[in-house]
C-alpha cells in the first residue's frame, strides 16, 4: 500500500462506494481504500446489482481531487488501466491471453467480464474540490453465472490471489496512474495506455445510448476519453455514454 494511503477492511457492507461516501460526509478526505469481504448491495453501472460473494475483491478508493469537473469521467479509463496492471502484477508477469479493456469501464478475459469499475463523485461541501470514489470489483476466485453475459475469474486462468494482496497491487497501480493523470493534465498518457490495453480499431461494436442503438466500427478514443466510432452509414460518432456490446462475441456489459 502506498505510504500515505490508508485502508479500511470490513467483513460486510451494503456497498463500498456508499460506505466511502458516508465516511466523506463525516469529514474523511482520503486517500482511503474501503474494502469489504462481502457486499450485500453491490452496484454496477446503470444501477445494476453486482453479486459480491466472499473471495473476490470489492474495494473503493475515496479521494479528494482538484480537477475540472469535466475530467472526472476519465477516472473510469484510468482505473481500467490500473486494474490491468494490477492483474499483471498478480500474475507475476505471466501473460493472460485475452486480457483487455472495454470502453468505458470493464475488464475482460477472452471476452468474458472479470472486473468492473464504478466511479462516482460530488462537489465538496468545504470548497471547490471534488470528492471522488472509484469502486472496483475484481472476480478473483469466482464469478456470477446469471449476468446474461459471459463472466470469468482470475483463478480460472491460473492466477490465484487473495483480496488483500490484490488490493495492495491495485492501490499501487491506481496511485501511479493518478500521478500520471495529474488532475487531467496528463490524460494523454492515460489515453495511450488505455488504447494499448483496449480493443483494436475496426472492432465491431453496438452501443445502446438509451435513445438509440448504434452499430459500427471502433475508431479511437477522443482526446478527452469519449468513444469515437464510425456507424453503419459511414458517419463518425462521438459518444460519452452507452452500453457497449462487442458484436462478434455477443458480450455485453
Amino acid at each position: 500500500m502506498p505510504h500515505h494511503v490508508r485502508s479500511l477492511v470490513l467483513d460486510q457492507v451494503g456497498s463500498t462506494n456508499a460506505e466511502a461516501f458516508a465516511l466523506a460526509k463525516g469529514g474523511e478526505a482520503g486517500p482511503l481504500w474501503v474494502m469489504a469481504r462481502r457486499q450485500t448491495q453491490g452496484r454496477g453501472r446503470s444501477g445494476r446489482q453486482w453479486r459480491s460473494e466472499p473471495g473476490n475483491l470489492y474495494a473503493s478508493l475515496l479521494t479528494t481531487l482538484t480537477c475540472p469537473p469535466t475530467a472526472v469521467h476519465q477516472l473510469s479509463l484510468l482505473a481500467g488501466v490500473a486494474v490491468i496492471d494490477a492483474i499483471g502484477a498478480a500474475a507475476a508477469g505471466a501473460a493472460i491471453p485475452g486480457l483487455r479493456l472495454k470502453w468505458p469501464n470493464d475488464v475482460l478475459i477472452d471476452h468474458a467480464k472479470c472486473a468492473g469499475i464504478l466511479p462516482e463523485s460530488h462537489s465538496s461541501a468545504s470548497g471547490p474540490a471534488i470528492v471522488a470514489v472509484i469502486g472496483i470489483g475484481i472476480n478473483l476466485a469466482s464469478h456470477p453465472d446469471d449476468l446474461g453475459r459471459a463472466a470469468t475469474n482470475l483463478a480460472a486462468h491460473g492466477v490465484w490471489v487473495e483480496p488483500e494482496a490484490m488490493l495492495e497491487r491495485l492501490a499501487g497501480a491506481i496511485e501511479r496512474w493518478l500521478g500520471i493523470w495529474d488532475s487531467g493534465i496528463g490524460f494523454a498518457a492515460v489515453r495511450q495506455a488505455w488504447r494499448a490495453r483496449g480493443g483494436p480499431s475496426g472492432e465491431t461494436l453496438k452501443v445502446d445510448t438509451g435513445r438509440e442503438q448504434i452499430v459500427g466500427a471502433f475508431v479511437d478514443l477522443a482526446d478527452d476519453g469519449a468513444l469515437i466510432m464510425c456507424d453503419s452509414s459511414g458517419r463518425q460518432r462521438r459518444l460519452t455514454y452507452g452500453e457497449v456490446t462487442i458484436e462478434r462475441t455477443g458480450e455485453r456489459g
